[in-house]
């Protein structure tokens, strides 16, 4: 966890959440509205990224009532967009606005987005918290000078907060609420069936306990989304030609054949929670790309955001379910035991269960929506890591990805884990199909009244 003092920090706020490039207190920053939503998705993942003890399966949920936050403290500003409530799993009341009274939505949402985020991150450092509390500042100090009269300013900032307090309050009963107090459950019995999941020995966590393994068991946002059908696996095998045997022997052949560029796909898309904002932040990030280079309006950037983490969301619970229902082995058990014992992936295992991959089916997920917001041609460039040191143990640097599609950027995804040699290809190709079942089930909500 990096440390960064409150003076540090301040300096940090002005220079990069503020539009403009000088940090002097007299120029006056001019942000529009996408720059909000922006500016909102940005801090999100800097205080996922620096927040203590954070994991993957908590912060896809973090990002899913934030995302639902956006679209929520806006939609009834836009005669286009219907709100989601009555629609997603247990959400039936949302407030409304007041009939006949003014609005302003973009301090709506500002309001709702530091409302909503120092709720589901209630534990982060005092310091993330001013953070929050500057950004929040700095919006409504331009735009309440958009209103000649108080109460405009007043209803929109009440209005917002009221949305994230009524999504927050749902959120504590999902099954998830301060998740990070639970990583591990040591009274866990685990399964010791040929094939099942060792602690292994080249490990990416300390904890030789498996990461939240009552995750699956959380409401998901989208009943469509709970009951899903459970997806086949290769019967176990350890007879040499089986494709069991073959799903493992694949990943064995394929690190002694790793190119560079393969390398480097392997250890971007790592996203440790230690020191990056997990992976459902990098499909949060992605989003944010999407958003900056296409400048939609307001409504359809938290349309965007909400589409996205609501399908991350549900599609790492459903990973999460899958993956503690078969508690499937990683190949640095199999191939150690059955084809080299003296093997070790190129990188270190996750603390959980392999299939299926959840690098996979979130990225499907994420690439799915984004598609249905901006079509399948938009290139964009990936700098999540740009500038962090070169990976000494595996001699790589990290090289920024350049993407003709979101498909493209999720399948490399998919892919980096088989690389990596912590993945078979039936973990990817199953979390690839499942993920995209899932955001489709996102996109067929309601979102959009007919015209």
């Amino acid at each position: 966890m990096r440390i960064i003092s409150i003076r540090n920090l301040s300096f940090l706020l002005l220079c990069i959440f503020l539009t403009n490039s000088s940090c002097s207190k007299k120029q006056t920053p001019d942000i529009s509205e996408q720059d909000v939503a922006l500016k909102w998705a940005k801090m999100s993942l800097f205080i996922t990224q620096y927040t203590p003890a954070n994991s993957p399966t908590y912060a896809s949920r973090a990002f899913g009532y934030i995302g639902l936050t956006m679209y929520e403290s806006v939609v009834n500003g836009f005669e286009s967009h219907n709100s989601l409530a009555g629609h997603l799993n247990g959400l039936n009341n949302v407030p409304t606005p007041e009939n006949g009274k003014s609005y302003d939505w973009v301090l709506s949402l500002n309001a709702a987005q530091a409302a909503i985020l120092k709720n589901v991150y209630m534990q982060t450092s005092d310091e993330n918290k001013l953070s929050i509390d500057s950004l929040e500042r700095v919006i409504y100090d331009q735009f309440k000078m958009n209103h000649n009269d108080k109460e405009t300013v007043e209803r929109s900032i009440a209005y917002g907060k009221s949305v994230a307090d009524a999504i927050f309050e749902w959120s504590k009963t999902d099954g998830g609420h301060r998740g990070y107090l639970y990583n591990f459950d040591k009274s866990l019995v685990h399964p010791n069936r040929p094939g099942s999941w060792k602690p292994p020995l080249f490990a990416q966590s300390f904890s030789h306990l498996p990461l939240h393994p009552h995750w699956g068991e959380n409401r998901t946002f989208l009943k469509q989304n709970t009951g899903l059908t459970t997806p086949q696996i290769i019967p176990y095998d350890t007879l040499p030609g089986s494709p069991y045997y073959n799903e493992f022997l694949e990943v064995y052949e394929k690190d002694q054949i790793l190119t560079q560029a393969e390398k480097e796909a392997a250890i971007w898309w790592g996203d440790d929670p230690d020191v990056s904002f997990t992976p459902p932040g990098h499909s949060y990030y992605i989003a944010t790309l999407a958003v900056e280079k296409e400048q939609p309006s307001l409504i359809k950037a938290a349309e965007t955001y909400a589409k996205v983490s609501l399908s991350v969301a549900d599609a790492f619970i459903n990973c999460w379910k899958w993956k503690y229902h078969f508690f499937s082995e990683r190949p640095n058990t199999f191939i150690p035991k059955y084809i080299d014992q003296e093997w070790e992936s190129f990188w270190p295992d996750p603390p959980f269960p392999c299939f299926p991959s959840g690098h996979a089916i979130q990225a499907a997920a994420a690439a799915v929506a984004l598609e249905d917001v901006y079509g399948d041609n938009v290139g964009f460039i990936d700098r999540a890591h740009e500038g962090r040191e070169r990976d000494e143990v595996r001699e790589t640097d990290f090289v920024i990805r350049s993407f003709d599609s979101f498909w493209e950027a999720a399948q490399e995804t998919a892919d980096s884990r088989f690389y990596g040699g912590i993945h078979t290809a039936q973990d990817n190709i199953v979390g690839l199909e499942e993920g995209s079942k899932i955001a489709q089930n996102v996109i067929a909500l309601n979102w959009k009244k007919i015209q």
